[in-house]
């Protein structure tokens, strides 16, 4: 038996040893290979999670806008709205999954993409959920699931057909408003998106927009191509539709409508806050690494900080604008400040986003007072907080969010015409044909019992408007059946 210190031994435990670290520097470099693919498949994996978690904080927005509408409006019109917002988003998924994703994304030329119907996996993610483990590379090459970035992208051409249900609350016709919200989701919407962010955030920038000037026109969540697509389009139809019966009295004065219902038009703020975080958040497309978390970070505290400063500016010029302090202005300040961070929230410094919040508050809480002036009746306060602060917010992102202004000027004066011009079109034919607006009757006594036969608050018993009785107001007898911008009291 040979002694443990013989040469022999040594000789032997020494060539294990060398054996032993080769076989596993053999493995360590076979495993490289693993290592690599390891890592792509695990930024397809939480880039892919990031568009599902995102996109479905963003759809809760759509609860927050029917709380907001819902509270805002009488009681006899709060089930309309609540069949508003969930027919809206429903014909949202419905028009995008048939043509409107690919007119935005899908082989865009520069203007508009491609007129093919329906949207779908791809061949690869086809086969790899077929068996096809060859498939998997091809897949994870992409970046992301395919479905994925649609639901993302989905929910906002819902949060944009929102915007358009609290202005025109109150009078527009159910069905009206249903054809509109198709024609905005299938075509107008896709067509800016188009413009703006061509092929798909993460594939690169195909549209006209992006070239002007040498720099792309900068909207990184949709100041300008979401929520002043809203208010354009909300705008248009709140010219063509007129103002509530009573709304603006004969000698130009304006009267009051008080919400039915305050805390849930406070309850739906903090719901879209809350999903504002996924809104900016997500538009960041990408958590594949460090870069992406840190960013991620600076977005949701700039948008916080934003929608804080938008709240309190609101607040402060309240009484000087409104001539009292304003709860609904404050809870239009957030939304405002919202809107304006929104074309640049991944700015470093963020002592601007506060100032980029305020200005916002201060801007929507002067244009609610301006509507009234030039008696447009908006319901909700949207077209101050999403048109007014969406331009502003796209303007803004030229200050230290690195944008041009020149592209952002043009970007906003060509949606603005593409827009407003076509919905006017459309909610012109609509009144044409099938009529924008309730009767006079279905007004008076609420869209709830006129078109649903369902109260909202039965419990509740319907007191007749006192401004709107002829008997007590003699001028409004002599109204037209459909009314205009000048309305007896």
């Amino acid at each position: 038996m040979a002694s443990l210190n013989s040469p022999r031994r040594t000789a032997t435990v020494h060539n294990l040893r060398a054996h032993r670290s080769l076989l596993a520097a053999l493995a360590i470099l076979s495993a490289l290979p693993s290592a690599a693919a390891m890592e792509q498949e695990s930024q397809f994996v939480f880039n892919t999670f990031s568009f599902l978690i995102w996109g479905a904080l963003v759809m809760w927005m759509c609860a927050g806008f029917t709380m907001l509408e819902s509270g805002s409006v009488r009681t006899k019109n709060a089930s309309v709205i609540c069949l508003k917002n969930i027919g809206l988003y429903s014909i949202a998924g419905l028009m995008y999954f048939i043509i409107g994703f690919n007119l935005m994304y899908v082989d865009v030329d520069g203007w508009i993409g491609s007129f093919e119907f329906f949207y779908g996996s791809s061949a690869e993610e086809a086969a790899l959920l077929g068996g096809d483990l060859d498939a998997a590379e091809a897949v994870q090459g992409q970046g992301y699931s395919k479905m994925s970035e649609w639901f993302f992208q989905m929910v906002f051409v819902a949060t944009t057909a929102s915007i358009v249900s609290g202005t025109l609350a109150e009078r527009v016709r159910l069905w009206s408003f249903f054809v509109f919200t198709a024609v905005l989701t299938a075509v107008i919407y896709p067509i800016v998106g188009a413009w703006t962010w061509g092929t798909g955030w993460l594939g690169g920038d195909d549209g006209w927009l992006a070239g002007l000037t040498g720099t792309a026109f900068k909207d990184f969540a949709g100041s300008t191509i979401v929520h002043s697509t809203g208010g354009w389009a909300a705008l248009a139809g709140a010219l063509i539709v007129g103002p509530r019966l009573g709304k603006f009295r004969a000698d130009g004065t304006v009267r009051p409508t008080v919400p039915s219902n305050i805390p849930i038009v406070t309850l739906g703020v903090f719901i879209l806050w809350l999903g504002w975080f996924g809104f900016n958040g997500g538009s960041q497309l990408a958590l594949g690494g460090a870069a992406d978390a840190v960013a991620m970070s600076n977005i949701l505290v700039n948008t916080n900080l934003a929608a804080g400063a938008g709240v309190m500016a609101a607040i402060i010029v309240s009484r000087p604008l409104l001539g009292r302090v304003d709860l609904l202005a404050g809870l239009n300040g957030a939304i405002a400040g919202l809107v304006s961070i929104t074309a640049a929230p991944d700015i470093l410094d963020h002592r601007w986003a506060i100032l980029i919040g305020f200005v916002g508050g201060v801007i929507c809480t002067a244009g609610i007072r301006f509507l009234e002036q030039v008696k447009v009746d908006d319901v909700v306060g949207a077209v101050p907080a999403h048109l007014f602060a969406g331009i502003w917010g796209t303007l803004a992102a030229c200050i230290v969010g690195g944008a041009n202004i020149v592209s952002q000027l043009i970007g906003v004066l060509a949606v603005g015409a593409f827009v407003f011009g076509l919905s006017l079109l459309v909610w012109f034919v609509i009144e044409k044909t099938m009529g924008a607006r309730v009767s006079r009757e279905v007004e008076e006594i609420g869209q709830d019992t006129g078109e649903l036969g369902l109260e909202a608050y039965p419990e509740f018993m319907l007191m007749p408007d006192p401004d709107l009785i002829p008997e007590q107001m003699p001028e409004a007898a002599a109204e037209p059946e459909r009314p205009g911008e000048d309305e007896g009291a």
